[in-house]
């Protein structure tokens, strides 16, 4: 396994295995890997078989992140990530530097950025104005470096995987966008990088998330005919708020393709919640 640190040297391995007919399979991430992080490299491989490359991409990514976030905090391992990626047979790990995915940046020198103007507005694009231009950014410059085939994202970031997907039809990527099943742990909580953050009791905590969404499933399947999103909304309000440390970001029900908001909910409909445990900020979701 490779670790590739540069825009030139990542591109010319890609140029090189096209010629080959190699196909490419990527997966995108932020490091601090996890089970679900590997979950992706293993389906990018079924996808790209075992003649294929798999590049897996560890950049925190500056300009996705608001003043108030994480990103100085957010964890950095690249030797722990690298030993993971090599034991699940990964062929190339491309960990560039700021200097090289935003040169000029921080002289205000960088100034072009894709932007989603839909469906990036709504749930996240709420709390975090400015969250997605960074993330179809350092996207569509990752695709462009990699030259992926195919590239796999996690289900839990649903309006994330949303979103590229129309930037992948708008824009013309040519590439397969797959979006995997989120991973939990035994409990039911979403694997995250930002659940190392859950110290104590917070740990216990932030299992009201997949508590709300498992009253929700109950609630949607014994239901009789369709039901307006506001008493629901604040059985599940209730349940978060049950814990001292837990407090709601939003609670949505939308049409899991358009990310339009659901007059009434029936199964089909999905949900999505954003909730603050003790500092940290937890997302998740289901279809219902």
């Amino acid at each position: 396994m490779q670790v590739v640190k540069t825009i030139a040297g990542m591109q010319r391995l890609s140029r090189a295995w096209k010629r080959e007919g190699r196909r490419i399979g990527f997966v995108p991430t932020m490091g601090w890997l996890h089970a679900g992080h590997l979950s992706l490299v293993e389906r990018v491989r079924r996808e790209v078989g075992p003649k294929g490359k798999v590049v897996v991409s560890i950049y925190v990514n500056p300009t996705q992140f608001g003043p108030q976030e994480d990103f100085s905090r957010y964890p950095r391992d690249l030797s722990r990530d690298a030993r993971l990626c090599r034991t699940a047979g990964v062929d190339v790990v491309f960990a560039p530097p700021d200097s090289e995915m935003y040169p000029g940046r921080a002289r205000g020198d960088f100034t072009c950025y894709v932007v989603e103007e839909q469906l990036s507005r709504p749930l996240e694009g709420v709390s975090r104005p400015t969250h997605f231009r960074g993330v179809t950014t350092v996207v569509a410059k990752l695709f462009n470096i990699v030259s992926p085939d195919v590239a796999v994202f996690g289900a839990k970031d649903w309006q994330q995987a949303a979103v590229l997907r129309r930037m992948v039809r708008d824009l013309n990527f040519p590439l397969k966008l797959v979006v995997a099943p989120t991973l939990r742990e035994p409990d039911g909580l979403a694997m995250s990088s930002r659940n190392q953050y859950l110290t104590g009791d917070l740990r216990r905590q932030a299992l009201a998330l997949s508590r709300a969404l498992a009253h929700a499933r109950k609630a949607v399947k014994t239901s009789r005919s369709p039901q307006p999103p506001g008493p629901l909304r604040k059985a599940l309000e209730k349940i978060i708020g049950a814990e001292p440390d837990a407090r709601v970001d939003y609670i949505e029900f939308f049409e899991p393709d358009t990310l339009a908001p659901a007059a009434k909910i029936a199964p089909g409909t999905h949900l999505a919640l954003a909730v603050r445990v003790g500092a940290t900020r937890l997302i998740d979701n289901a279809r219902l």
